[in-house]
């Protein structure tokens, strides 16, 4: 479908602005046809990497889901008592975001690339 510049202003006058400035424009430095090789290409920067327990409690919205985090790996032996015991007087007195910011939906896909 074809639109002349002026329809599209009338139309879309927002759109039309934001095609012609020039400000926040992103360049696309290649293109990939099959989504799967796109995908592991995307993914590279976390590729073979494990996620911690710090990596968990920035998922939790609040305290007892941290809280929740750090039993459940002390119990199955992946940290120790005394780290998280460090984890948790941290958590009771700084807060579940002292662990860093949270860490949103998709965190691994969005910032995989390089």
């Amino acid at each position: 479908m074809e639109i002349d510049r002026e329809r599209l202003r009338r139309l879309f006058p927002h759109l039309a602005e934001e095609l012609e400035n020039r400000e926040g424009r992103v360049g696309i430095t290649s293109i990939r046809s099959d989504a799967d090789t796109g995908e592991r290409a995307s993914s590279d920067r976390f590729a073979g990497y494990t996620p911690d327990v710090i990596d968990f409690i920035r998922r939790c919205d609040n305290e007892r889901q941290a809280m929740e985090i750090i039993e459940y790996l002390e119990a199955r032996g992946e940290i120790d008592r005394g780290y998280a015991q460090r984890l948790r007087r941290q958590l009771r007195e700084k807060g579940v975001r002292s662990f860093g910011p949270k860490k949103e939906e998709d965190y691994y896909l969005k910032r995989g690339s390089p």
